[in-house]
């Protein structure tokens, strides 16, 4: 109970900031709200980390995941602080809070190194993963030392950063590129070990990994998608190009969740099977609609002037199209993905269409003992029968 109560206040600080914002600018615009992203962002991470935190305190990706929402924050509301404060004559604090929001951004480079590198089990792989763990530790010392002590204009507040130091030579942009080297590769090298991890690891752990890399699918998507709706779009269409990124990373924690509080952990394969039928599904209709109202506008152009029937009959198009498109699809994906599902799918049918015919009952014990071989794959099959007496 009593590691609840900071916990919550913090959470309960970090989404309030998010929050103002967002309902400032519903209130202020007009527009597609884009601080609902942040706020999803920030929720996703803080919550998760707490939770995690107050469920398993010792576990290292609980504290990461609440740093990274919690400084997100700090970094997003640091502009607008020390902005009221200079306007209350407070400049001292103003330039107090505009130094912090230089270097609080740090933490969220923690969730790709630290936060890859540890999970799922809070430890790193191996001591051969030492080395990359000082190599990320050295990157965010590099960048702090940059972004704290380099001269010059602080981005938050406009003015000369109070703690710079000029030493005469030009080191801070090359410590500066020194620092981005040693996260990036830190970076790639943790998802590595998440590759070995997964080669290595048993079912449990197996099924942890699987949890994070469909969220990284997901993100990887969504980078895609933005990419196509940005080209396609144009400037239009920017403010989905910060809504959809920030939708998808907040599913990082949240997988994260999953995979170490083993919340319903064993339903990865279902859920990404869901996914890539349903996703598969939205783009086949998708494209389907759109060529199918563009054809029919071509085609009734000469008829009426208005395109209200081609999207009419297109909307009936894709309704008709819904079922079969996605049993067909499902077909596809459990063959191509779920090949132990699709093949063990397939052995019942064709044993119930045996069953139907077979009257001799011990090659119906034979069908039914090679049955359960080959979809539950048991180390040693028996089958009893009653006798007919007895």
């Amino acid at each position: 109970m009593k590691r609840w109560v900071p916990i919550s206040l913090l959470w309960l600080l970090a989404v309030s900031v998010p929050t103002v914002d967002l309902v400032d600018e519903i209130t202020s615009s007009d527009g597609i709200p884009t601080s609902a992203g942040w706020l999803v962002f920030v929720l996703a991470f803080v919550s998760v980390g707490a939770l995690i935190v107050s469920r398993r305190p010792r576990h290292p990706i609980g504290w990461i995941l609440l740093l990274a929402g919690v400084s997100s924050v700090l970094v997003g509301s640091a502009g607008y602080v020390a902005d009221e404060l200079i306007r209350l004559g407070m400049d001292q604090p103003a330039l107090v809070i505009g130094w912090v929001s230089t270097w609080a951004w740090l933490p969220v480079w923690l969730a790709p190194t630290f936060g890859l590198l540890l999970f799922p089990t809070g430890r790193l792989p191996s001591r051969r993963w030492r080395p990359v763990a000082w190599l990320a530790v050295g990157g965010f010392l590099a960048e702090f030392v940059t972004a704290a002590f380099a001269p010059g204009p602080m981005v938050d507040v406009g003015v000369d950063n109070p703690f710079g130091v000029d030493v005469g030579v030009d080191v801070w942009n090359p410590l500066r590129a020194v620092g981005i080297a040693a996260l990036l590769i830190a970076v790639a090298a943790s998802i590595l070990s998440l590759v070995v991890r997964f080669r290595s690891a048993r079912t449990v752990e197996r099924q942890q990994i699987q949890w994070l890399m469909y969220a990284g699918m997901l993100v990887a998507a969504a980078l895609c998608a933005v990419a196509v709706v940005e080209t396609v779009g144009g400037p239009a269409t920017a403010p989905y190009g910060e809504l959809i990124p920030s939708f998808a990373l907040a599913t990082v924690p949240v997988a994260t969740g999953i995979a170490i509080l083993r919340h319903r952990l064993f339903d990865i394969d279902v859920v990404v099977n869901r996914t890539l039928v349903y996703g598969g599904l939205t783009v086949s209709l998708g494209a389907a609609y759109v060529g199918s109202v563009l054809l029919l506008q071509l085609v009734l152009s000469p008829l009426t002037e208005t395109s209200g029937l081609a999207v009419a009959v297109s909307t009936l198009a894709v309704a008709a199209l819904f079922r079969p498109v996605r049993s067909r699809i499902q077909v596809v994906v459990d063959r191509r993905f779920f090949r132990r599902k699709y093949d063990a799918a397939r052995t019942l049918a064709a044993f119930g269409v045996r069953l139907r015919d077979e009257l001799d009952i011990d090659a119906l014990g034979d069908d039914l003992q090679a049955v359960v071989r080959d979809t539950m794959q048991p180390d040693h099959v028996s089958l009893w029968l009653r006798a007919a007496g007895r």
